[in-house]
């Protein structure tokens, strides 16, 4: 099946996290991290920082790795491999963009209902100081058929 590598990074500063609403493509309408394609020739570590610029106006410093998961869509043989990352520090403040608008959430308020339905399932391991890695299987309507998530020691 053919891969797509993207990335998802998150600024956590308890008890507050930064997500965006997408305006546009893919997943608009709701409220996620910033991150996007790796582009050729990029790491995905550049790719996670560039696109965080590009959707936030921040410029994020260090990032660790903390998950790997794969979303798989019953209506698209192409698995979408999610590298997520978590923004120790930045610079700037967030700033809308043409595609995301970023807004600071409680953590006890995140709106789970509107994000993706995978999201509640792996974002209290982020939360957590966690690393994990997973598996979604999507229906018709992005209701999540199949969860396989597992903590893991290193990435």
């Amino acid at each position: 099946m053919p891969k797509k590598i993207l990335t998802l990074c998150l600024i956590h500063q308890h008890p507050r996290i930064l997500l965006g609403m997408k305006k546009r493509g893919f997943g608009a309408g709701r409220w996620n991290g910033f991150g996007g394609k790796v582009q050729p020739g990029e790491t995905i570590e550049a790719a996670a920082k560039r696109e965080f610029l590009e959707e936030a106006s921040v410029k994020v410093g260090d990032i660790e790795k903390v998950g790997i998961l794969n979303f798989e869509f019953q209506s698209n043989p192409e698995i979408l491999e999610c590298h997520i990352f978590h923004a120790l520090n930045f610079e700037g403040e967030p700033a809308e963009s043409d595609e995301m608008k970023p807004q600071w959430f409680e953590v006890s308020a995140i709106p789970f209902k509107d994000m993706w339905p995978d999201d509640i399932h792996w974002m209290p391991l982020f939360l957590a100081g966690k690393k994990f890695t997973g598996k979604f299987l999507f229906g018709k309507g992005d209701t999540v058929l199949e969860v396989k998530l597992t903590e893991v020691k290193m990435l």
